[in-house]
Formats: C-alpha cells, sequence, structure tokens
C-alpha cells in the first residue's frame, strides 16, 4: 500500500505545461526541499542529488502519451563510511611482490 498518492489530472496550454515543467526542473536543479504548484495545491518534496528515471512514449488510437517518471527513496541515503584498509587491489600487488621476492631468494639458495 502506497503511503501517499496525488494525482491531478486537467487540461493545460503548451504555456501552462511548459511552466509546470519549468518549476519541476528548478526544483529539480535546486534540490533538497522543493514545493511544486500543482493547480490549486502545493506539494512539498525532498529531493535528492541522484534520482532514477524512465521516459515513456507511446503512439496509438489518434494520441501521443509521453510519461517522465522519477523515483527516489523516501529516507536518505546514509553515508558510507570510508575504509580504513588499503584498497583491495593495493594489498594484491604487495602479496604478489612479496612472493616474487620469497620466489627469487628460494632461488638463490638451491644448488
Amino acid at each position: 500500500m502506497k503511503d501517499l498518492k496525488f494525482e491531478q489530472k486537467r487540461s493545460l496550454s503548451r504555456q501552462e505545461a511548459a511552466d509546470q515543467l519549468t518549476a519541476l526542473a528548478d526544483a529539480l536543479r535546486e534540490g533538497g526541499n522543493a514545493e511544486l504548484e500543482l493547480g490549486s495545491a502545493t506539494l512539498g518534496l525532498r529531493i535528492p542529488d541522484d534520482l532514477h528515471s524512465e521516459m515513456e512514449v507511446e503512439i496509438g488510437d489518434g494520441e501521443i502519451e509521453l510519461e517522465i517518471e522519477l523515483k527516489w527513496p523516501t529516507a536518505p541515503k546514509r553515508a558510507t563510511p570510508p575504509r580504513k584498509n588499503t584498497p583491495a587491489g593495493t594489498a594484491r600487488r604487495s602479496k604478489g611482490a612479496a612472493r616474487t621476492k620469497t620466489a627469487k631468494r628460494s632461488a638463490a639458495k638451491s644448488p
């Protein structure tokens, strides 16, 4: 079940549609908390830096349908603390270098 669903269907002029998309674009650009005017209602959203998007165009039955969908989690992402160990690639190279030195010493001791 959804926590909240807001849906609005109405006829718009091309200019009104552009104004609505511009307001959404401005809110996306600014990020953080955004308020979108949707007709007589105002919708407040927290917009994170990273989003998932989907665009769909359907043509049929004498009309074109364009859907733009943006998704993001309701809870902010927790920052992952940086690792204190050396990177895995560096550790592997160090072990490989140690093996090479050991192999050279063993070969030098062999008759």
